[in-house]
């Protein structure tokens, strides 16, 4: 696989305190590109940016304001930014006769708008410069059956619309917008969740697979659902031209 150079690029990592995120800004240092690590957390993200000379960020992505914020100060403290990865999310495993109402919709705020807001926060200056990408954290969750969580498999199947169409919208533009699945990654958020014994997928895919997206090798494949371990990239950008075509590594109703 080639080793893709990142050097000049800024990357902005949302939910980058920790887990998946927190390997994707590492990921991106190693390739070399300037990190903004933004969480809630400040003593996570600050732990992070100190470890790759990036930048750290407390904001909550629920809050316009403070996203917008997060996007000013990464463009002033490092230049515009190249590459936004719309990792933050939560999760909420209690029942819907049994939780409470706002806790519920507190992981679609999260999970969703947060995607929205700092979308939206980074897109014009990308399509003012003629350049950015976009990279959404997906799931399986948001459409594998069997699941019973109900706050997180409605905000993985919006995100992934969200993405999709977000992508389309943004077809005839120098923006591309990518949706992945990390895969089943043992992090805080999947703690006690799932048996020891369940299917684990490395966390080192996801943060690879971010890095080639970031690259431009794979624009041709924006919009697409791309699974970090069961989804060959490098084969698929080989096959880009098939997979627009047939639509393939699409989320779909097939009748």
């Amino acid at each position: 696989m080639p080793n893709d150079d990142l050097t000049g690029q800024v990357a902005l990592v949302t939910g980058g305190g920790r887990g998946i995120g927190a390997g994707i800004a590492r990921e991106l240092a190693r390739a070399g590109a300037r990190v903004a690590v933004a969480a809630r957390t400040r003593e996570q993200v600050e732990a992070v940016a100190r470890e790759i000379d990036g930048l750290a960020l407390e904001v909550d992505v629920t809050d316009r304001a403070a996203v917008e914020r997060m996007v000013e100060e990464t463009e002033r403290g490092l230049d515009p930014i190249d590459l936004l990865v719309a990792n933050a999310g939560i999760n909420n495993s209690a029942d819907v006769w049994e939780g409470e109402p706002d806790d519920w919709w507190r992981v679609l705020e999260v999970n969703v708008l947060g995607v929205y807001l700092s979308a939206r926060a980074v897109i014009p200056g990308m399509l003012e410069r003629g350049r950015g990408r976009i990279v959404v954290t997906g799931s399986g969750a948001a459409y594998l059956p069997g699941a019973s969580n109900t706050a997180y498999t409605s905000s993985k199947a919006a995100v992934a619309r969200l993405a999709e169409t977000l992508a389309e919208s943004l077809r005839d533009t120098a923006v591309r917008v990518f949706l992945i699945s990390p895969g089943l990654v043992q992090t805080e958020m999947t703690d006690g969740h799932f048996p020891d014994d369940a299917p684990w997928t490395p966390p080192e895919l996801a943060p690879r697979l971010v890095r080639v997206l970031a690259s431009g090798r794979a624009d041709e494949l924006a919009g697409r659902y791309i699974h970090a371990e069961h989804d060959d990239i490098e084969d698929l950008i080989r096959r880009a031209d098939e997979v627009r075509e047939n639509d393939l590594n699409a989320i779909r109703l097939r009748r």
